[in-house]
């Protein structure tokens, strides 16, 4: 479920795992090794923040053809 601030929608990586088929695992493997950068946007808890492109450009990764 997206959450909503200033007119944007964000998704929790939980939301972003479930939409793209990637674990969390892999997406911060991917984050360390530099495939992917680092969410942005935080919330006050620090919880990290995806965009829609984000969520594109992690499903790209994900279903790359070597």
């Amino acid at each position: 479920m997206p959450v909503k601030f200033k007119d944007q929608e964000f998704y929790l990586i939980s939301d972003v795992c479930r939409m793209t088929g990637v674990s969390r695992s892999t997406l911060w493997r991917w984050t360390k090794s530099g495939i992917l950068q680092d969410a942005a946007k935080r919330d006050r808890r620090g919880w990290r923040l995806f965009t829609a492109a984000d969520v594109v450009k992690i499903d790209d990764e994900a279903h790359r053809i070597k």
